[in-house]
This record gives C-alpha cells, structure tokens and sequence, in this order.
C-alpha cells in the first residue's frame, strides 16, 4: 500500500488537542455539541506523552465490496511518528521523512513541509479539526456492545477528492474507534484503532531510518 493511499486515509483522525473554530459550508455552522465531544476527546489525549495504536485499514469499492485490508501500528511521540503497515514502515522525525517498501528494499528520503497541511499521525493525535472542517454530530450507533457518538466532517477546501469523513467515538471512555473516509471516486477507506496504549516508553531512535538495518537497501534521496 501506497503512502499516498495511508496518509489520505489519515485524514480523518484519532484523537485531537486544540479549539474548533466556527465556519459556514455546507454543514453551516459547527455543531456546539460535536465541539464538546471533540473537546473531550482532546482534552483526555493531551495528557499523553507518547501512543501506540494498532489499526485495520480496510479500503472499499463504490459496491461496498472490501478491496483491501491490511493491519499496522502506529507510534507517535509529540510531533514524531512512526507507522508500521503491512510491507511498508513511514517515519518521521519532525524534519525527515522516511518511506520504506518491504518488496523492493527501497526508502525514499524527503524533508518535511512545515507548512504543509497534510494531515500526519502525529497531527491527528493532536489537531486536526481546528482549521480544515466543518462538523455536526450525527446519530448514536451500537456496534458489538459498544455506545459510538459519530461526527460527520467535511472539508472546508471542496477541491479535495474527500468530501466526508465519520469520526465514531466511543461514549464510554471518550476516544475516538473508528473513522471512515469518504473520495468523490466512490471509493471509502475505514481506519479502526483495535488497541491503545497511551505512555509507552519510546526512544528517539524509533522515530529515524537505520539503513544498517536493512542489509542492500536502495536509498532515494530527494531531499
């Protein structure tokens, strides 16, 4: 898998720190209400030094049909982030980004935008619903025993290929489970979080590419 189609999936998010701000769009105004689930969300997060999460990506064809689905986790401390998916590891150190494909023993060096809007992990365990979307609650669902209060959000830029994403955020302990991205094209990606671990001990070293470790690879430098 692409990084381009795990970083799209990202749009979405997984937990935010920081203020909504009101806007008009398609949905109008922001929900107050979804503001203070998202506030919620955002406030227990902060509290995080560190994350680790494991995932299901799974990626849909305009017939519901499961195209896709791969398992992965992913590491984040402050703005650093490491993602592992199936045949392919993402990392970033805030100022270097590193993609390494398993099949081709191939990285592809890059320096990070600082000014990009890109939604990274790191980002979305910290803010991403600030400055990009518009949001309203939507109605409760039950899902294996489990309370979600799900946000649709859109895009407040219309040219993006995603016109809608549903953040489904489980009630009981007030983080986000689920999120599922919505493409012009038809086709919909769901990220599911199925563990989280808040505080685990990670070194910087996590959040770097090691080319020793990886016996032959081929470095692509465009930095």
């Amino acid at each position: 898998m692409r990084k381009i189609l795990f970083m799209s999936m990202l749009a979405g998010s997984v937990a935010m720190s920081g203020m909504a701000q009101t806007k008009t769009g398609s949905l109008g105004a922001n929900d107050p209400k979804a503001k203070v689930i998202l506030d919620n969300v955002s406030k227990k997060f902060s509290t995080f030094k560190t994350v680790v999460a494991n995932f299901v990506l799974k990626v849909e064809g305009g017939k519901n049909s499961v195209a896709d689905s791969k398992k992965g986790t992913v590491y984040v401390k402050g703005s650093k982030y490491k993602v592992n998916l199936e045949g392919q590891e993402i990392i970033s150190d805030n100022k270097t980004s590193w993609t390494y494909q398993k099949d081709a023993n191939e990285v592809t060096i890059n320096n990070v935008d600082q000014s990009s809007t890109q939604l990274t992990p790191a980002k979305l365990f910290t803010n991403f619903y600030d400055k990009d979307y518009l949001y309203r609650l939507d109605a409760e669902t039950t899902e294996k025993g489990k309370v979600y209060q799900n946000i649709e959000m859109t895009p407040t830029d219309k040219s993006k290929n995603v016109f809608k994403v549903i953040v489904s955020i489980d009630k009981k302990n007030q983080s986000i489970s689920k999120m599922k991205m919505f493409e012009k094209n038809g086709n919909r990606y769901t990220y599911e979080i199925t563990n989280f671990t808040p505080n685990t001990n990670l070194t910087d070293a996590t959040f770097s590419f090691d080319p020793k470790k990886y016996p032959g690879v081929e470095v692509v430098d465009l930095r």
